[in-house]
């Protein structure tokens, strides 16, 4: 089966406009049931400079609600590696903590509070780190007592909004070892396994289990709607 390759922006935005399956895609990789979803993708054209070229890059924002706690998740997808990434990236997650709408209100007694909404952030990168090999990272906080060194097991709004978990997907060390659900969801990334033309990829459906295959049936509609085997893509 062909579908249309998901590091491509367009793609990728067709994938997550669906509610379910933006819900699915993102539980999978924090590894949390998310009961709540609202979304609105941002596409972002970035001059480079001393460079002739413009790179689009996909900014997915969403709302989440994980029981009874709100959590505001980015994703970014960068294909390339450029000096100037690191800078970009902690623009947006700078524009996201400035942003008014990434909060929610709790009543505390008679009093209504604004509180901000804690953030994580997934970064897919088409290019490998230089220390780690691993294809998936995961980046937890945890709370110390900086006198005894006892982790703290309580949580703080104050902290929880000034920091954030962080999730690294490294697409070059995608494998074909599918040890977990994870990797297999992960696996339609897996660029090893494009045609001649870079927008389309060959998987097998029934290598998925039946509640990915809603995720390969997307990306397959997407590669007609976009005629990915164009060279206009």
């Amino acid at each position: 089966m062909q579908i249309a390759n998901p590091i491509y922006d367009v793609v990728f935005k067709y994938l997550m406009d669906d509610n379910k399956i933006a819900k699915l895609f993102i539980s999978t990789i924090i590894g949390k049931e998310i009961e709540e979803l609202l979304f609105k993708p941002q596409e972002r054209v970035v001059n480079l400079e001393q460079r002739s070229f413009t790179v689009y890059r996909l900014d997915f924002s969403a709302k989440i609600k994980i029981g009874e706690e709100y959590r505001q998740v980015i994703i970014e997808i960068q294909k390339a590696k450029f000096a100037t990434d690191i800078m970009r990236f902690r623009k947006y997650l700078g524009e996201q903590y400035l942003n008014k709408d990434n909060t929610y209100t709790v009543q505390k007694e008679k009093e209504i509070i604004k509180r901000a909404i804690p953030i994580i952030s997934i970064y897919f990168l088409g290019h490998k780190l230089e220390n780690i090999e691993n294809s998936g990272i995961r980046v937890e906080r945890k709370y110390y007592d900086i006198i005894t060194g006892d982790e703290i097991a309580a949580k703080e709004d104050f902290i929880e909004s000034l920091t954030h978990d962080s999730y690294v997907i490294q697409i070059p060390q995608l494998t074909e070892k599918r040890r977990t659900e994870l990797e297999i969801l992960l696996s339609v990334f897996d660029q090893s396994n494009i045609t001649e033309n870079h927008h389309i990829i060959n998987v097998k459906e029934e290598d998925f289990p039946e509640k990915y295959r809603d995720i390969i049936r997307r990306l397959q509609i997407a590669d007609i709607i976009f005629n990915t085997s164009s060279e206009e893509f």
